[in-house]
């Protein structure tokens, strides 16, 4: 399998480089879907007509061609994440697709916290991608 990253954040809903302790690191994204009804155009958040631009903590993904809407979580667990990683335990590199659910995973810290986990390719380890931590 081979990902390509995409050119622009604009065709993507999640992008994120992350550094794990010991040397790991990752590089997520998850590109945009096409619209389930048209199929013309990608599925968005939708876009205020004031300022023209998207709607941050919208709840729903709306076509721009049919006006088409889905609900966020159904429509974000529809897709898929992919992932370009360097393995914190034994420095594998590997890349991998997974579905785009968060989960409940445990920090190295202990404290626990929604994350999209995937596992290495060649030792196992659980892997959590989590949103940025205050």
């Amino acid at each position: 399998m081979s990902l390509t990253m995409p050119e622009s954040m604009g065709e993507c809903l999640y992008f994120s480089r992350r550094d794990f302790s010991n040397e790991g690191s990752a590089v997520s994204w998850v590109y945009k879907k096409d619209c389930p009804e048209c199929g013309k155009a990608k599925m968005g958040k939708p876009v205020d007509e004031k300022t023209g631009k998207a709607k941050i903590r919208s709840k729903e993904y709306v076509c721009p061609e049919c006006g088409y809407t889905q609900e966020k979580q159904e429509h974000e667990e529809s897709c898929n994440m992919e992932i370009l990683y360097k393995c914190p335990k034994c420095s594998n590199e590997g890349e991998i697709a997974t579905p785009y659910i968060r989960k409940s995973f445990t920090l190295e810290n202990g404290k626990k916290a929604k994350a999209v986990v995937f596992e290495c390719e060649k030792c196992g380890e659980k892997i959590g991608i989590t949103k940025k931590l205050k």
